[in-house]
């Protein structure tokens, strides 16, 4: 566990990045920066010890943030509805540089991208390598997110060859864990409890998901492997499973079954089975199987 060290942390109160803040705050000086939208959000950061600011990262106006930190761990993310694509280049991509360029001092940084960067291919079980194609890859709720996501990535690469900085740069599949953060999985976890259909998008909807508890002893790891030129790595699970596959398990646990509605959309990834390989390579494997990640957050919101 990192420990002693100054720790930037950007949209500290989302869904992976609070429980990382917490873990990290517990041996280290953590900052948060976020535009903090949401009532309360800011003060529930701050219980945890951290010192926060709030930045608009679009905007680029760092003058109230130090920049003496040792690692920076870039997790927020322009992520909404409609098509007005300036404004997600300008907080996914512009904002990143900006922020990179005030922190250029850090040992290293870990910029978050997603696996929706990626090309869709028509295979479901299609194995995703780093080095696989990059494309629009359609999300309905948010239609801008994959192709700012990929800018943000070429931004952080040429960040890390400028200033001469190491990167990680972290292709996230579906983060799941307990802390009230079920991502995905809770999400389908609530529906199967409420009666109603788990709903996704293919059949089958492959995913590599990764619980909260890995992402958290992994990230010093990944810090480690920040490089310049900079790296790209998958962080994703060791294990492909379905939406199908979970939402049975889901069923067995709770007692009640699930059923599964499709409703396909055209564009999108059919499968996000990531390659784990070079990720294996840097962290070792996973240490909590999905099917025992899926069992704590029923456990935990029983």
């Amino acid at each position: 566990m990192l420990s002693d060290e100054k720790i930037l942390v950007t949209g500290p109160a989302g869904q992976i990045a609070y429980p990382l803040t917490q873990y990290l705050a517990q041996e280290n000086e953590v900052w948060g920066v976020a535009r903090f939208g949401t009532p309360g959000e800011r003060e529930r950061v701050e219980a945890l010890g951290v010192t926060t600011r709030r930045i608009d990262l679009g905007d680029g106006q760092f003058d109230d943030l130090p920049q003496d930190f040792t690692y920076v761990l870039h997790l927020a993310a322009f992520l909404g509805p409609g098509l007005d694509y300036d404004h997600a280049l300008r907080v996914n991509a512009e904002g990143t540089g900006l922020l990179l360029q005030h922190c250029r001092k850090a040992k290293a940084a870990l910029v978050m991208s997603t696996a929706s960067v990626l090309k869709p291919h028509e295979d479901p079980h299609h194995v995703y390598t780093e080095s696989a194609p990059i494309g629009d890859a359609n999300i309905a709720y948010a239609q801008t997110y994959s192709v700012s996501k990929a800018a943000e990535e070429a931004v952080a690469r040429y960040c890390a060859r400028a200033f001469d900085l190491p990167i990680v740069i972290a292709r996230m599949n579906a983060s799941y864990g307990s802390y009230g953060n079920g991502g995905l999985p809770g999400i389908h976890l609530a529906a199967v409890r409420a009666g109603e259909p788990v709903v996704t998008r293919w059949d089958p909807c492959m995913y590599s998901p990764i619980h909260q508890d890995d992402i958290n002893t992994q990230t010093e790891a990944l810090l480690d492997a920040a490089s310049v030129p900079a790296t790209v790595v998958n962080w994703g699970g060791d294990e492909p499973v379905s939406v199908q596959e979970w939402a049975a398990y889901m069923g067995e646990l709770t007692g009640k079954g699930a059923t599964v509605e499709v409703r396909e959309q055209p564009g999108t990834l059919r499968g996000q089975v990531l390659d784990a390989t070079r990720r294996r390579g840097i962290t070792g494997p996973c240490a909590v199987d999905w099917r025992t990640g899926i069992r704590r957050i029923h456990d935990d919101t029983a």
